[in-house]
């Protein structure tokens, strides 16, 4: 599975430099921006940490994008006399879709974007999205002995790899606030934004109990978009 994501982060990024390069009326956007995560895990009273992103899409249509992402923060959280903090990365392949795809914008839209008021504008710019990625865990972590015992007389248990690397499904809803217009579109954006990350297994926090983990992160950022038509 892991060798499987790599190749296909590898072939997206080719393909978005040979697309990007060949049609500038389809650029690229890249962005960057913090904000924080909240773990929604066994030991779930939530500690908000600070996280920090990088991210470029493609832009199938002005409405339409796939792209990559990265995540470096922390996740921290406490209960039953214990506590944990999972320094963690992580990495997804998304694809997003906005408001403005259905909204029946004229086909030419160098005239739409240069003739929108601000309300439409901002408006076709809310978004839906999903992706596949990989967390990297590094938890440190303290248990005290009554949650031990609660976890083996439940079916629960202690992880002992705190570094694993697994599987994830990012979901995401947020705003891009554009400003800077060219022919093709906004050159620069605010981005307000929610990913909720569903995992695969219950180890955010290097506990395992009833069901997996999850985690949130509210973030807001700059986005640019690159090789626009001036």
């Amino acid at each position: 599975m892991k060798k499987q994501l790599l190749c296909a982060f590898v072939a997206l990024l080719s393909l978005m430099a040979k697309t990007a390069f060949g049609q500038f009326s389809k650029p690229i956007s890249v962005g960057a921006g913090a904000g924080v995560a909240l773990n929604f895990t066994d030991l779930a009273n939530v500690e908000p940490k600070l996280a920090f992103y990088g991210e470029a899409d493609y832009l199938i249509t002005p409405y339409l994008s796939v792209g990559l992402r990265g995540e470096k923060g922390t996740l921290a959280g406490n209960g039953y006399d214990s506590e944990f903090k999972n320094r963690y990365f992580a990495g997804n392949i998304n694809g997003k879709i906005r408001i403005g795809q259905f909204m029946g914008h004229p086909d030419n839209y160098s005239y739409y974007t240069l003739e929108a008021n601000t309300l439409s504008r901002i408006l076709s710019n809310i978004y839906v999205g999903a992706g596949a990625g990989l967390v990297k865990n590094r938890i440190n972590r303290t248990t005290s002995s009554f949650y031990k015992d609660y976890l083996e007389n439940n079916g629960g248990e202690l992880f002992t790899d705190l570094g694993e690397i697994h599987f994830v499904v990012p979901l995401n809803i947020g705003l891009d606030i554009p400003f800077g217009r060219t022919l093709y579109g906004p050159q620069w954006a605010i981005n307000v934004n929610y990913q909720h990350t569903l995992t695969t297994n219950d180890n955010l926090d290097g506990v395992k109990n009833k069901s997996n983990d999850q985690y949130g992160f509210v973030s807001v950022g700059v986005k640019y978009a690159l090789f626009n038509r001036k």
